[in-house]
């Protein structure tokens, strides 16, 4: 028999080219009349703030717009968003942007409606008061923040990234418009890719994987799977950004109802230190982790499944990826400057890396990352 579980809600999904169009009627829909949009600097050259804007207001929805929304928001960040908002008259979280943009909206909505700290709801179901609607629209294929109830807040003083969850974050409905993400670099695209396929593969074998994040897992995967490597050749198609985007937010739906690993583990200490790019740190460790997960019966069970799904499949998973990460030609990092005793006691504190199919230590962690720099 399947192993007990309860499964958590989804945003309603708006999908489809052209979809941003629909903000309006999933704004009234969410019971609201005034909005506060976040997002950042670069939406507003790319367009896409002023397009949502005008939406907006044809519709009879008066706009307030944050636009310093910036990656990896601390707890300043949130605090800053907070004081913007108090003095301005809305009823609506509009979220425009990758996954930093929905963080600082989620973050702010707790702020605003249950005051305290960010630090203060660090874990799960920690606030006590109603919260504002959220439409949650990404711009990327990567994080999944549009399906999840967590907001990732960096604490000021340790750089700790603090996973702040609760049901009432949760957006009311996520629009995925591909169109969105043409604007995008390709160097953005490559990093929030990876990152998305790193959540369809560490939400398939975590300790909390139950019937339900099963099947969007290896639905995202198969979204993924089939646009990953046009989107690092630089030759991505709508239907392409279609794939991704879509298997983005699946894949936040499966870590929504399961949880990550390793990978997230040993990768974030590797940003908080050294400020490396989160979707990079990912793909260095990305490989390792799935090798060292692999000596788990149950787990290379479900990596075999996986490798079977993609196209000519004759390679082991980590293989596959390992092709990916090195066909997309990231800067090589300094080992040198690295602490890699340090990292490892940073990752053993970690909240995704207590769900690993397999247990580290931070000996475990060291060689992780000794594998991963080649030493």
């Amino acid at each position: 028999m399947p192993e007990p579980f309860f499964s958590r809600p989804s945003p309603k999904l708006v999908f489809g080219p052209g979809a941003l169009k629909e903000l309006p009627a999933c704004v009234r829909d969410a019971g609201g009349s005034s909005v506060l949009l976040v997002t950042d600097r670069g939406l507003i050259r790319a367009g896409h703030a002023a397009r949502a804007t005008a939406l907006l207001e044809a519709a009879g929805i008066p706009v307030a717009l944050y636009d310093h929304a910036h990656e990896n928001p601390t707890e300043t960040d949130a605090a800053t968003c907070r004081d913007f908002a108090r003095e301005k008259k809305f009823d609506c979280f509009v979220a425009l942007g990758g996954g930093s943009s929905m963080d600082t909206a989620k973050a702010t909505n707790f702020l605003l409606t249950n005051g305290g700290a960010m630090r203060d709801y660090h874990g799960y179901g920690k606030a006590a008061k109603p919260m504002l609607p959220l439409i949650a629209i990404p711009t990327t294929a990567g994080t999944g923040s549009e399906c999840q109830s967590y907001a990732l807040v960096s604490r000021d003083d340790t750089h700790e990234k603090m996973a702040c969850g609760d049901p009432k974050a949760l957006a009311r409905a996520a629009i995925l418009d591909p169109e969105l993400t043409a604007t995008q670099p390709k160097s953005v695209a490559v990093l929030t890719g990876l990152d998305a396929l790193a959540h369809a593969l560490e939400s398939a074998v975590t300790t909390k994987r139950n019937a339900i994040s099963s099947v969007y897992s290896e639905s995202a995967f198969r979204h993924l799977a089939a646009a990953i490597g046009n989107v690092i050749a630089g030759r991505a198609s709508l239907d392409d950004r279609g794939h991704m985007m879509l298997g983005a937010a699946l894949a936040g739906l499966a870590i929504e109802n399961s949880m990550l690993g390793a990978a997230h583990a040993t990768a974030n200490p590797l940003t908080a230190r050294h400020n490396v790019v989160h979707g990079h740190a990912i793909a260095l460790m990305l490989p390792h982790v799935l090798r060292f997960n692999a000596a788990d019966p149950a787990t290379a069970a479900i990596y075999a499944r996986f490798a079977a799904l993609l196209p000519l499949s004759a390679r082991p998973l980590d293989a596959w990826v390992a092709e990916l990460v090195a066909a997309s030609a990231l800067p090589p990092l300094d080992a040198s400057a690295l602490d890699f005793t340090a990292l490892a006691a940073d990752a053993t504190q970690q909240w995704t890396g207590k769900f690993n199919p397999r247990p580290l230590q931070a000996a475990d962690f060291v060689a992780l990352y000794r594998r991963a720099f080649g030493i």
